[in-house]
């Protein structure tokens, strides 16, 4: 048991182990930990917005909602960037060259400092076009154009702390980004009421309040993690001369971060298309929808944590040549995120409804909240293994298999299932999420299959 704690304290401390040696669970446990409670945090921005805007009222929740399915374009970016740029340092780093990996960071935050400003500007001045194409009434756009306008308009903070904790994920420094998270976290739950509601000197904002307290809350943790870069860790540091353009790099990087922009794309507009499903059935099943997604994506951030922690150890461990280490990595990772999955999808079976009712009391969306998170929660076990799967093909730079897979599983498979569910069924909005349950089986049953096949072991990048 020592021995136990004290690897709990160094992950939390930050590790100098080098993870192609010594004890695989060890070195699981070193990244895992610090990775869990980054997403952990990540996932605190959604859950904390959601609890307080639900004291305002359907529509407020729905804005919310409406805005996150169009932000999670913005996520399709930032994690499709990031996933490269794990990726490349990761093997960098496993091929004991800092300076490639300093490079290759760099070039990252080039790409996705001129990715901010193209999607930035269009959202900041269309926010309000954007909500009523995906459905919103009028006084969703009248009450909810402010949120869209910051929250669409100031993505750039967005991707930019994912890259940038990208960088530290695949260099090992797991416990630096998990901290600089800390800080954006803070700012945001102490922020959040008080714009919201006019609390002490703050102006009376509503629902525009929680998009400026969490924008506010990213970009000082932003501006945290260039000064960690400039000044540097033990495993990296970004210097002065490094700061320029490299085309052979900024070019693979770009190659790789295509397909895996367009695999989390794939992703991500089929929620857009589910939202949009789910709009039809009125805004209590969309103040529904969007509660339980929150929920669920509480729970399923820190598993991303788990998967993040599989590509940084595949691709290091390709770096240094040792494919097999790469393997087992994989799969034990995949075993201990279905058990954690699985017991919260059980949790979530049982007590669907208290859950929920931590965030709304409206006898008209509670009950259609309930039965969202109850039915996602079935597919818990498959999604498990398929995202950790999924993040070992990106960890090897092998960003084409998981596209495909979504491409089939996400748009072939869920939206068409979805649609014939929720519109020619009695289950209504019921079918679109039980829709998301077969694709996540589905998802998960290929990913498998694929992945013994071994041919990411032969990815270069």
């Amino acid at each position: 048991m020592p021995s136990f704690w004290s690897s709990i304290r160094e992950a939390l401390r930050g590790s100098h182990q080098d993870f192609t040696t010594g004890n695989l669970n060890r070195a699981i446990v070193l990244l895992a930990i610090p990775m869990v409670l980054e997403m952990v945090l990540e996932s605190l921005f959604a859950v904390v917005d959601v609890f307080w805007v639900g004291k305002l009222g359907p529509d407020a929740v729905a804005t919310v909602g409406l805005t996150e399915s169009l932000l999670s374009l913005v996520f399709a970016v930032g994690l499709g960037l990031s996933l490269s740029t794990t990726a490349m340092v990761a093997r960098r780093i496993g091929e004991k060259d800092p300076e490639g990996a300093a490079v290759a960071g760099v070039q990252a935050i080039i790409l996705g400092l001129a990715t901010s400003l193209l999607v930035g500007i269009p959202c900041l001045i269309f926010a309000p076009e954007l909500l009523r194409l995906m459905g919103a009434s009028s006084e969703i756009v009248r009450t909810g154009s402010g949120y869209a306008r910051i929250a669409l308009g100031g993505s750039g903070a967005i991707l930019l702390l994912f890259l940038n904790n990208a960088i530290f994920r695949g260099a090992g420094d797991a416990a630096i980004a998990m901290r600089l998270l800390w800080v954006s976290n803070i700012i945001n739950l102490i922020l959040d009421p008080c714009l919201i509601f006019g609390w002490g000197p703050f102006p009376k904002l509503g629902v525009t309040g929680a998009a400026l307290a969490t924008f506010t809350g990213r970009s000082i943790g932003v501006l945290y993690q260039f000064y960690r870069l400039l000044h540097g860790t033990e495993r990296l540091r970004i210097l002065r001369k490094q700061i320029r353009v490299e085309i052979g790099v900024l070019w693979r990087l770009l190659r790789v971060s295509f397909t895996g922009i367009l695999q989390f794309a794939i992703a991500h507009t089929s929620w857009i298309g589910l939202v949009r499903i789910v709009s039809i059935f009125g805004s209590a099943a969309l103040a529904g929808y969007t509660i339980a997604i929150r929920i669920v994506i509480f729970v399923i951030l820190p598993s991303w944590g788990l998967s993040n922690a599989a590509a940084t150890l595949v691709g290091q461990n390709l770096g240094a040549k040792q494919p097999e280490r790469a393997e087992k990595s994989v799969w034990r990772t995949g075993l201990y995120n279905m058990f954690f999955l699985g017991a919260v999808g059980i949790v979530f079976i049982l007590f669907a409804e208290p859950i929920v009712g931590l965030f709304t009391h409206d006898p008209t969306v509670l009950p259609l909240a309930a039965a969202a998170l109850r039915i996602f929660s079935y597919g818990n076990i498959g999604y498990a293994y398929a995202m950790v799967m999924m993040q070992a093909f990106n960890g090897a730079g092998d960003t084409i298999t998981p596209t495909i897979v979504n491409f089939f599983a996400f748009w072939m498979l869920e939206l068409p299932a979805a649609y014939l569910l929720a519109m020619h069924t009695r289950l209504q909005a019921r079918g679109a999420y039980w829709a998301v349950v077969i694709a996540e089986a589905s998802m998960a049953a290929v990913s498998i299959v694929l992945f013994k096949q071994g041919k990411w072991k032969q990815q270069k990048i």
